[in-house]
C-alpha cells in the first residue's frame, strides 16, 4: 500500500495534468522533490489504474477532454478562425497547388479561396470540398480513404497512398493542440500520421490554430514536425506560449482579427 505522501503526490499529478494538459517527468520530479524514476513509477501506476494516459515525456488525464465533432467546433472562436483563414489565404499565390487538412479553421481558409483563379486544392476534407465545389477558378482534387465522421475527413492507407503521388507548394494543417515543445496533437493516431505525411509533401508548412490551442495537448496522439514550419494564431494566444514555440525554432504569426489583410 502506498504511503500517505505517495498517495497525495499521485493525486496531485492527476490534478496538474488536468489543469495544464500535460505533466512532464522532469518538471514533476523537481516540483515534488523526488527522482524522475519515482515519477515514472507514479505515472505507470496511475496509467494502470486508468487515471491518466501516458504521452511523450509525461501524462494527460484520460477524462480531461472528449473530442467534439467538426459541426460542434464550427462556431468556436469564429472571428479568430476567420482572421486566420484570411491571413493564410494571402500566402497562396495564383497557380499554386496547396494541401488543405481537415478542421474548422482550415475550412475558414477554404471559404477565403472561393474567388481564386488557377488554384489547385488537394484535400481529404469534406468541408473543404463543400466550400470549393462550385468555385470556378479552383481545381479540387480529393484524397480518398475511410471517412472519419467526427472530423468529416478521409484517412487511412488509401489516403496515404494517394499522397505519395502528389506534391504541393504549401500545406495548411489543423490541430487539436500545440504543446510548448512544438508537438501537434490530435485525438486519432491515423489523423496525426496523415498530417505528418502532408507536411512531407509540401514546400511550406502552416499550422492554423486559434489562441486557446497553444500550450495544450488534450489527446495522446502527437507528431513533431521537422523545422521550418509556421503556426498561424490570433491575438488571444498567451505571450508565453508564443515565446515557447519561437524558442523551439517555430515561426509564429499572430493575426489581429480586427485587421483585414491587403
Amino acid at each position: 500500500m502506498p504511503s500517505a505522501a505517495t498517495g497525495t503526490r499521485r493525486s496531485a499529478i492527476v490534478d496538474l495534468a488536468l489543469e495544464e494538459g500535460l505533466a512532464h517527468v522532469e518538471a514533476l520530479a523537481a516540483r515534488f522533490e523526488v527522482s524522475p524514476s519515482t515519477i515514472r513509477r507514479d505515472l505507470a501506476i496511475l496509467t494502470a489504474e486508468g487515471h491518466i494516459a501516458r504521452t511523450y515525456g509525461g501524462a494527460i488525464p484520460i477524462s480531461a477532454h472528449s473530442e467534439t465533432t467538426l459541426r460542434q467546433r464550427m462556431d468556436e472562436a469564429h472571428g479568430a478562425k476567420t482572421a486566420i483563414g484570411r491571413w493564410a489565404a494571402t500566402q497562396i499565390a495564383a497557380d499554386d497547388t496547396v494541401l488543405l487538412d481537415v478542421g474548422s479553421t482550415v475550412g475558414a481558409l477554404a471559404a477565403e479561396l472561393r474567388g481564386a483563379r488557377g488554384l489547385t486544392v488537394i484535400t481529404a476534407s469534406l468541408t473543404v470540398v463543400g466550400a470549393l465545389s462550385d468555385a470556378d477558378g479552383v481545381t479540387v482534387e480529393c484524397l480518398g480513404g475511410r471517412l472519419r465522421p467526427v472530423s468529416q475527413g478521409f484517412l487511412g492507407p488509401l489516403t496515404e497512398a494517394a499522397l505519395e503521388r502528389i506534391s504541393a507548394d504549401a500545406v495548411f494543417l489543423g490541430t487539436d493542440g500545440i504543446s510548448d515543445e512544438g508537438e501537434i496533437c490530435e485525438a486519432d493516431q491515423q489523423q496525426v500520421r496523415l498530417k505528418e505525411l502532408m507536411a512531407r509533401r509540401a514546400d511550406r508548412v502552416h499550422v492554423l490554430a486559434h489562441g486557446a490551442k497553444l500550450g495544450v495537448r488534450p489527446f495522446h496522439a502527437w507528431v513533431r514536425l521537422p523545422l521550418p514550419w509556421t503556426v498561424v494564431t490570433d491575438a488571444t494566444a498567451p505571450a508565453e506560449r508564443v515565446a515557447a514555440l519561437r524558442a523551439r525554432g517555430v515561426e509564429v504569426v499572430v493575426v489581429d482579427e480586427t485587421v483585414t489583410p491587403t
